[in-house]
């Protein structure tokens, strides 16, 4: 086998494995009745991921990052380390307390996860460079720990896709309000492919 073709190989063999990954992690998940269960699938998978993995996540983060122009690129930063990392050692931490296993409650609205996980695939292997989605991973699997994340603080924590203080171009921010979450875009991004607005329980800022 020439080296093109140790080389087209080895990408075929890639691309299987991650097709397979997702629709495991997504069959996984799409089994659960409960927060509980959601959370324990999603950590179940997000325990997969090896020091490597996030490390080159967090370098694509920053990368996408320091893309935004500055001010704004300083003051968003700590919000999207949050959405993926922070998020990520609270699933952690909060699977082996056993807090997660106490959550009994159904999933929220069915319906829209149902919806979730479609788009979950479709998003890992779509154009998510210029999807307008918050970052470009360049490999379905690390996409996929974007979506884990997403899904865990929206139908298990019941909170936004975005935490809450994130701020938006024009100076306005999620924010919560009681026990209600308003964020300045929520209802801006529907033709935005594989935009976690589209399921997030937030609601929209009047006004904005």
């Amino acid at each position: 086998m020439t080296d093109q073709g140790i080389r087209e190989y080895s990408a075929d063999m890639a691309a299987e494995h991650a097709h397979r990954r997702i629709a495991e992690a997504v069959r996984r998940m799409g089994e659960a009745k409960t927060q509980a269960g959601l959370g324990e699938a999603i950590a179940a998978e997000i325990i997969r991921y090896s020091m490597y993995d996030l490390q080159v996540i967090g370098g694509n983060m920053k990368r996408e990052t320091d893309k935004l122009p500055s001010p704004y690129r300083e003051m968003v930063r700590p919000y999207f380390e949050q959405q993926l990392f922070g998020m990520y050692h609270r699933l952690l931490s909060m699977h082996r307390s056993g807090a997660l296993a106490r959550r009994t409650a159904p999933i929220t609205d069915e319906e829209m996860f149902r919806k979730y996980l479609t788009m979950v695939c479709e998003g890992c292997f779509g154009d998510t460079e210029t999807s307008g989605t918050d970052f470009y991973f360049g490999d379905p699997v690390r996409s996929l720990f974007y979506y884990l994340l997403a899904g865990y603080a929206m139908f298990v924590l019941d909170e936004p896709g975005h935490p809450v203080g994130t701020p938006f171009p024009g100076g306005f921010v999620v924010e919560k309000r009681m026990r209600e979450y308003l964020c300045p875009i929520r209802d801006k991004e529907e033709d935005v492919p594989f935009s976690i607005c589209n399921f997030c329980p937030a609601k929209q800022m009047e006004g904005v």
